[in-house]
């Protein structure tokens, strides 16, 4: 069973910033891709970046002058820095990770930005 935990999350200022993080259960290389994911509610979930096992990286157009992921492999580890953060970032970020068969998410780190 893949775990996924967050951290990060809170509260912020508008121009503020903030660090997810997401360390992910086993080998983080065994999968496909990596990322983030955020939902508010009576909304779709909407991918905000993910990066492939062959290192090709997606980063949502309204957030990608702001937004950062990286991944630590040796830690098993995904972060979002994000940067100069909107009242409109306000979400649940989700972490998750993908094989051939499935996406798994973790449990949602609340993010919200004040104004």
């Amino acid at each position: 069973q893949v775990q996924l935990v967050e951290s990060g999350g809170g509260l912020v200022q508008a121009g503020g910033s903030l660090r997810l993080s997401c360390v992910v259960s086993g080998n983080i290389f065994r999968f496909d891709a990596v990322g983030w994911y955020r939902q508010t509610p009576g909304q779709k979930r909407e991918l905000v970046a993910n990066t492939t096992s062959t290192d090709i990286t997606y980063v949502l157009d309204s957030v990608k002058d702001r937004f950062t992921i990286s991944r630590d492999n040796a830690k098993n580890t995904v972060h979002l820095r994000m940067n100069s953060l909107k009242s409109e970032d306000t979400a649940v970020y989700y972490c998750f990770v993908e094989d051939a068969y499935r996406i798994y998410l973790g449990q949602g780190t609340q993010v919200t930005v004040s104004s």
